[in-house]
């Protein structure tokens, strides 16, 4: 793929060439591989793009061999929701607990890195650069939607089981599934805790290690190809290792 290491770069979008160029890799990932759809992509250009986009920060990590966008997140503050009327998780989740916490909130989604760039240093970098905007806008609980790919519950019934079990969120976080699908699936003699984790996806298993929470309930999105659950992440329930990625911020190499 490359001489040597790549290197990489973060940043927010600014102009709307870094917009469509964020849009262009959600397509790849989003639609071309995992059968996802929606109102207004636009397949002849390649852009998978919603209503809420102009609303949201998108940040891209580009390679900078190629100046190509290898890995993107879409964050939105309580402010920037403010002015759209809503956080985009609420077509799915009541948020009522966040919302009534007093806490500054964001909500991140729509996380993806090109298939060539996985399992290496971009989300590495990715991470960093969200923990930098953490410390920036005094964050203090953040949240999304994180997905299994398909939509039968069924066959997700491990890792939703083992979710629902061991990483169920306190109540004062406990947001709850607007179409509610239980996670609930399988007595806990029956959860394979090994099983559970190797069906879990990578950006799930990331939030868990750094002490993350799932919602009440999932929700079984058929536009995706999808079956969501809610992530929540409290920065001042994470003890001292797990928070160490938000102190360091983008100055780790």
């Amino acid at each position: 793929m490359h001489d040597g290491a790549p290197q990489f770069t973060v940043r927010i979008a600014e102009t709307d060439e870094d917009l469509r160029a964020a849009q262009a890799l959600r397509y790849e990932v989003f639609v071309r591989e995992l059968g996802g759809s929606g109102d207004l992509v636009d397949h002849e250009a390649g852009l998978e793009q919603d209503k809420f986009d102009p609303y949201f920060d998108h940040m891209l990590v580009s390679d900078t061999s190629t100046d190509e966008v290898v890995g993107v997140y879409r964050l939105l503050r309580s402010d920037q929701a403010a002015a759209l009327g809503q956080f985009y998780s609420e077509d799915e989740y009541d948020l009522t607990p966040l919302r009534q916490s007093g806490r500054k909130l964001l909500e991140l989604g729509r996380s993806c890195l090109h298939r060539d760039y996985r399992g290496g240093m971009a989300m590495f970098h990715l991470w960093n650069g969200l923990a930098e905007y953490v410390a920036t806008h005094d964050i203090e609980v953040l949240f999304g939607v994180a997905s299994f790919h398909g939509t039968d519950p069924a066959a997700l019934a491990q890792p939703l089981s083992m979710l629902n079990a061991n990483h169920l969120a306190p109540e004062d976080l406990r947001v709850r599934s607007t179409r509610y699908q239980s996670m609930d699936l399988l007595p806990p003699e029956q959860i394979d805790r090994r099983t559970a984790m190797l069906e879990t996806p990578a950006l799930i298993k990331a939030y868990l290690r750094l002490g993350g929470f799932v919602g009440d309930g999932a929700f079984v999105d058929h536009d995706f190809n999808t079956t969501d659950v809610c992530l929540i992440l409290d920065t001042a329930r994470m003890n001292a290792r797990q928070s160490r990625i938000y102190t360091r911020g983008s100055s780790a190499e």
